[in-house]
């Protein structure tokens, strides 16, 4: 399917708007699938503030962020604009010290 331009437009609005923004699904405060719960920990562990968008909300979202990615799966971490991945690669980041690293570097800015 393809994107449309209002969709594609309003992700990369969402991506220019903080510098760590995790397409997910739920919310921070309420995840609702095991692998947005996960990002969600690490995160909080590693940087005070970030931006969530709930693909739940909107349908056109939901598809769109996987056209706009090329990748298949949600959640998906973005960071100073660059796609980081998903909860398997932001997983391996936290566990070796990466993800940690990344943030000091691009959002301690």
């Amino acid at each position: 399917m393809a994107l449309d331009d209002v969709t594609r437009s309003r992700i990369q609005t969402a991506i220019d708007a903080d510098r760590v923004v995790l397409f997910m699904k739920g919310t921070r405060e309420f995840p609702q699938c095991g692998f947005s719960a996960r990002v969600v920990q690490m995160l909080d562990r590693v940087v005070p503030s970030y931006a969530t968008v709930d693909v739940l909300a909107d349908p056109a979202i939901r598809q769109g962020i996987k056209d706009f990615s090329s990748w298949p799966t949600i959640p998906q971490l973005y960071v100073a604009g660059e796609l980081i991945g998903g909860c398997d690669i932001v997983t391996e980041m936290f566990q070796s010290g990466e993800l940690q690293a990344l943030m000091r570097e691009k959002v301690a800015q």
